[in-house]
């Protein structure tokens, strides 16, 4: 099973529709977004997805009961912190690094996700309690405003794979 990952979005919708598109083409199971779509209408071409989208809100997603109101009928929506459990693997997914990397260190969960940083961070944790290995991820930005680089990610729940791509 494959997942898509990408955050930070920052209304940009050349690179959303992009990263729908690509996500699509692949065939990708599930989507997840760290946070920080910004305004409302940069939902519109998630609307296309083939499949569930689960997202977080970040420190720039202002307007959240409109974007709410957009994002609900597409998949999952939570305020700071999503937990699913897909094909056997637990996944959490935050905006903030200072709640990933804890979150990670639990042990509690296969895969962490965020966003925030607009860099890409693909690390393995070990837990400190249990010694098993938590995979730590942020897809860097999709948006492109900070870096330069938009991107996006997929992972292998299989394998564990991380694989980042530019859109």
């Amino acid at each position: 099973m494959i997942i898509g990952v990408f955050s930070d979005s920052h209304d940009n919708i050349e690179k959303i529709k992009k990263a729908v598109s690509f996500f699509n083409g692949r065939k990708v199971d599930l989507v997840v977004h760290a946070g920080d779509f910004v305004a409302p209408f940069a939902i519109a071409p998630m609307e296309e997805l083939n499949c569930q989208l689960v997202c977080v809100f970040g420190n720039n997603d202002g307007e959240r009961i409109g974007l709410y109101n957009r994002l609900k009928d597409l998949g999952e929506v939570h305020n700071n912190l999503a937990d699913i459990e897909i094909d056997g693997r637990r996944i959490c997914a935050v905006h903030y690094p200072e709640l990933a990397e804890p979150i990670a260190l639990s042990g509690l969960y296969d895969l962490v996700i965020y966003g925030h940083t607009h860099k890409i961070d693909i690390r393995t944790i070990r837990a400190k309690t249990n010694q098993s290995e938590t995979v730590l991820l942020n897809p860097g930005e999709t948006g492109g405003w900070v870096t330069g680089r938009s991107t996006l990610a997929t992972v292998d729940l299989n394998s564990m794979l991380v694989e980042i791509f530019d859109l």
